[in-house]
């Protein structure tokens, strides 16, 4: 069985409760880092991923690990959907969040609350759609985390799933690989004051099985219509199923 991967190595906790650490250590500077490191680029990435949504119109829409909104804000922006509904398992990740719903006068649309990803505090079929934004790679058993999202999605709506994935291609895998390890875990450092946050990152990307692997992950849990969509010549991937 692979090593787990953890943000604290030198730490008993459960991945759980230090991936919940982590985020509230590093959530006043996360959205900064998010757009920094990646030159913008996942603002174009969170575009995409919700446009898988369009033709389907969904009216209740659950962020799973919501973080401090952004693929949400995203989500209402593009969709105009009646509800959305963000969980995380960090308080301080949504703490920046609900300052960004009062800024913005969203609070009848977006409600934010404190949970968990694996064990979705809803009923059966509840949402229309379910969006996850790099948040599936944190999760301490990702099966069980899908499992519980196909649950709560009603028949025939949608998954959508962005996560980091590993570019292959030469000279890109290469730079990636550099930036990712090297360049990252310095500027995360530097400017989140958490020296483990940002290796983690690169550790958590390279255990995750992205591609064909994570589709075949979905399929045997038992998302129809499964299919992903490199972005940016691999750096991320959407992944999408139906109920």
């Amino acid at each position: 069985m692979p090593k787990e991967i953890i943000p604290y190595k030198d730490n008993n906790a459960t991945k759980k409760e230090q991936v919940a650490d982590m985020f509230n250590n590093i959530s006043h500077s996360y959205d900064f880092l998010n757009h920094f490191m990646s030159l913008g680029i996942d603002i174009i990435w969170r575009k995409k991923a919700i446009g898988e949504l369009k033709k389907d119109r969904p009216a209740r829409i659950l962020d799973v690990a919501t973080g401090t909104g952004d693929f949400a804000f995203e989500a209402i922006k593009m969709l105009k959907p009646e509800k959305v509904t963000g969980v995380d398992i960090s308080e301080g990740m949504l703490k920046v969040a609900r300052q960004k719903i009062e800024s913005r006068g969203l609070a009848d649309i977006f409600e934010v609350k404190l949970g968990d990803s694996e064990k979705l505090l809803f009923e059966d079929n509840t949402f229309d759609a379910i969006t996850v934004a790099y948040g599936v790679r944190n999760f301490e058993n990702l099966e069980k985390g899908l499992e519980d999202m196909l649950r709560v999605l009603r028949p025939g709506g949608r998954v959508v799933i962005l996560e980091f994935s590993k570019p292959k291609v030469f000279p890109v895998k290469q730079l990636y690989n550099f930036y990712f390890n090297s360049v990252t875990p310095t500027i995360g450092r530097i400017f989140s004051k958490d020296n483990s946050a940002y290796k983690y990152l690169p550790e958590s990307v390279a255990a995750f099985p992205d591609g064909k692997a994570f589709v075949a992950m979905m399929e045997k849990i038992g998302y129809r219509q499964t299919k992903y969509r490199p972005l940016t010549f691999g750096i991320s991937s959407i992944y999408t199923g139906i109920k």
